[in-house]
């Protein structure tokens, strides 16, 4: 009950600052330091998150520790896309010389990918993205055979596409240089000692024989 009330009071905060953040005109300064201090902040909330985990790795803390870190790096992550999106928008710095259809061409693919990551996870994990509904189990069949991280894959091909279509090389600089090393960080020093505690000898089974992001034809059982 405390847990689905805490996903409730996380999902509603995460949408009134989004929101504020859309509506607001902030200057360059301000723009800025929401663009790159998003992904910056992951690094030292992550390694917190680790120490919590550590300090007692049982599922009960876990559980309470992830949805708070889940909702953390939700807020600071979205609101530097959207400031990202707008200053790509502002400033034509960098221009990309490709039509803007091949950006919507990437998008609407990576985000069809995103939907069948969605269901597979519910399917076959019992759960949603995020904090939403934490997986019950290791998804490891459909998408989550050929990748452990079907979702961020998607996620981050939807922003090289996003760059694109917006014609911007700073955006996508961005995206590569800034955004894609904050989410490496979250997966590999929080999200994989996480899974670990909560799934055990079956997530590190599947962490052994499934790729962490180059997808790879799944493995025959002998």
């Amino acid at each position: 009950m405390l847990i689905s009330l805490a996903n409730v009071l996380g999902l509603v905060l995460t949408w009134l600052i989004w929101l504020w953040v859309i509506d607001r005109e902030f200057s360059l300064g301000s723009s800025l330091a929401i663009t790159m201090g998003g992904p910056i902040l992951v690094a030292p909330l992550v390694y917190l998150g680790r120490r919590f985990l550590d300090q007692q790795p049982e599922m009960r803390r876990a559980i309470w520790v992830t949805t708070g870190m889940h909702y953390l790096l939700l807020t600071l992550l979205g609101a530097s896309v959207i400031e990202a999106t707008r200053l790509a928008q502002n400033f034509s710095l960098w221009p990309v010389r490709l039509p803007p259809w091949l950006g919507i061409g990437v998008m609407v693919a990576s985000g069809a990918a995103l939907v069948l990551v969605v269901f597979n996870l519910a399917l076959k994990g019992f759960g949603l993205p995020f904090a939403l509904a934490l997986t019950r189990l290791v998804a490891t069949d459909w998408l989550y055979a050929w990748t452990r991280n079907p979702m961020v894959l998607s996620a981050l091909a939807f922003l090289v596409g996003l760059g694109l279509w917006l014609q911007s090389g700073l955006f996508l600089v961005w995206a590569l240089v800034i955004f894609s090393p904050a989410i490496y960080v979250f997966l590999v020093i929080y999200e994989e000692r996480e899974l670990e505690i909560r799934f055990g000898q079956d997530y590190l089974n599947y962490k052994a024989s499934t790729p962490m992001f180059w997808p790879r034809r799944p493995r025959r059982n002998s």
